[in-house]
């Protein structure tokens, strides 16, 4: 939570002219590190050295960082074709799952047994396989939060070779898709790839 001070002080960076955002990061300690301002059709020089004097009123060891939004990517050169999760599904007599993802128009469902949980995280690794995607990764862990239906679910992934784990979360309240999104959310990034059709 904001103290009344650091409220005064966006304020006071919100009211420049031109500014369209204001994000504060903050030390381990709390106190502010860095100020980004975006802004537009103002001079960000200008606008910088504005901010810089408000800044040092309030906190004298924090950095002012303006961008220039119109120099930012487009919205319509960031949309990209994403990954979907469509449908999931938990047979619980014989305990599979089932996840339906598309991507671009291509559908790919994965099955997997295993439980809900850890099932519909390997149903979905199945699915994106089934996509085209060659995923570097093994399911490591997939815990829910809480004991019971609509808590967070938390998935974790390794790399086959060297490098960081991957984290994804997601909440809902069927446990299949909540593990079916987290698992998405881990491979977030790899996934703005396209796949390789085979």
């Amino acid at each position: 939570m904001m103290s009344p001070t650091e409220e005064d002080f966006e304020l006071e960076l919100r009211s420049l002219s031109g500014v369209l955002n204001v994000e504060i990061r903050h030390r381990d300690n709390g106190d502010v590190d860095a100020v980004t301002l975006i802004v537009t059709g103002q001079d960000p020089s200008a606008i910088r050295v504005m901010a810089t004097q408000i800044v040092n009123l309030y906190y004298t060891e924090a950095s002012v960082i303006v961008e220039d939004a119109s120099k930012a990517i487009s919205p319509r050169e960031i949309q990209a074709v994403r990954v979907a999760l469509v449908r999931t599904d938990f047979n619980p007599e014989n305990g599979n799952c089932e996840v339906e993802l598309s991507y671009s128009g291509r559908m790919g469902v994965g099955r997997a047994g295993s439980g809900q949980l850890f099932g519909g995280a390997e149903a979905t690794l199945a699915a994106l396989r089934e996509l085209g995607y060659n995923i570097p990764f093994y399911l490591l862990t997939v815990m829910s939060v809480a004991t019971v239906r609509g808590w967070p679910v938390i998935v974790t992934l390794r790399p086959f070779s060297e490098g960081a784990d991957m984290f994804g979360i997601a909440q809902s309240d069927d446990d299949v898709a909540a593990a079916a999104a987290a698992t998405l959310d881990a491979l977030n990034r790899f996934l703005t790839k396209a796949p390789s059709y085979q």
